[in-house]
């Protein structure tokens, strides 16, 4: 089996720049020189996103307004989860925690006040969040390496659904542009901190054998995804029906939507499954070039931070 225990702290010189501290072997595959950058971005409040903001589509709408709902409580519970594994951290990763840490917290404000919008246009989506919660209150009273198994599998489906959304533009093509600028810088730093939890997770299970860590981090990865998954389609045609259409045809609508056309799911189904394998590390994928489409189209959209 491929998954080693342990991480590795060594120096590596940059030209110019001097040494720094890398996460190397021993399992992570996270690029020596990748940081996490914070990108304070607040989106224009006071523009009122359309009832159907996703190209006048309802069935688009209510699926990314399901995920949107769902963000909020699942961040607070990563951030909660780390702060569990700070004690004895390489010092790279301890740092980078307080990035991913601020970085959520950003994220969390921003679809917070993103779902103010859609519970603005009629839409209850109190009982999403609440859904949520239940869902992650399996976890109590289970060890602290649980948790970090759930956050994984979470943060795995968060940066291939992200990647998809920076890679292929028709998944926001006709999207309002506020709500499309929200999805993109969220998505761009998905993909930027994917790899930490993971590492995290080889430091805190270095004592674990490579068995135990594979079986745990897998199990955990199928039944929480599926879990996640399957809410996420009940709340979105829950919204749906809150839209008038009948539960058997927003089944329909959103299963032709998620695995047909566009098909994100069915696009995205072989990235999730890595996850299973042994030897998975989110940076076997090394998808940084799409973080830097973040650099220029967002200035209408964003507010000075207060």
């Amino acid at each position: 089996m491929e998954e080693r225990t342990g991480i590795d702290l060594e120096r590596v010189d940059r030209p110019g720049k001097g040494p720094v501290e890398s996460i190397t072997a021993r399992g992570s595959a996270t690029p020596a020189e990748h940081e996490l950058i914070v990108r304070d971005r607040r989106f224009d409040r006071g523009a009122m996103v359309p009832r159907w903001w996703h190209s006048n589509d309802p069935v688009a709408t209510a699926w990314y307004n399901s995920v949107s709902a769902s963000l909020p409580r699942g961040e607070a519970f990563f951030i909660d989860t780390l702060r569990d594994f700070r004690e004895g951290l390489p010092p790279k990763l301890a740092r980078e925690i307080k990035a991913f840490t601020t970085q959520e917290i950003n994220h969390t404000r921003e679809h917070v006040a993103f779902n103010r919008l859609v519970a603005d246009h009629g839409y209850n989506v109190e009982s999403i969040d609440q859904g949520i919660q239940a869902m992650l209150d399996l976890a109590a009273g289970r060890p602290k390496e649980f948790n970090l198994a759930i956050t994984i599998a979470l943060e795995h489906f968060a940066a291939i659904i992200s990647r998809q959304l920076l890679a292929k533009s028709e998944y926001l093509d006709g999207a309002d542009p506020v709500a499309a600028d929200i999805w993109r810088w969220h998505a761009t730093e998905e993909i930027e901190h994917k790899g930490l939890v993971y590492d995290i997770w080889l430091h805190a299970t270095r004592d674990w054998s490579a068995w135990k860590r594979y079986k745990t981090r897998a199990l955990v990865a199928a039944l929480i995804t599926k879990k996640y998954f399957g809410n996420r389609i009940r709340d979105a045609i829950g919204l749906l029906e809150q839209d008038g259409y009948s539960r058997r045809k927003a089944k329909w609508s959103l299963y032709a939507f998620l695995w047909w056309k566009p098909g994100m799911m069915r696009r995205m189904f072989f990235e999730w499954a890595t996850i299973l394998t042994p030897g998975f590390h989110p940076w076997k994928h090394d998808d940084r070039a799409l973080i830097g489409k973040l650099e220029s189209p967002y200035a209408d959209a964003v507010m000075p931070a207060e």
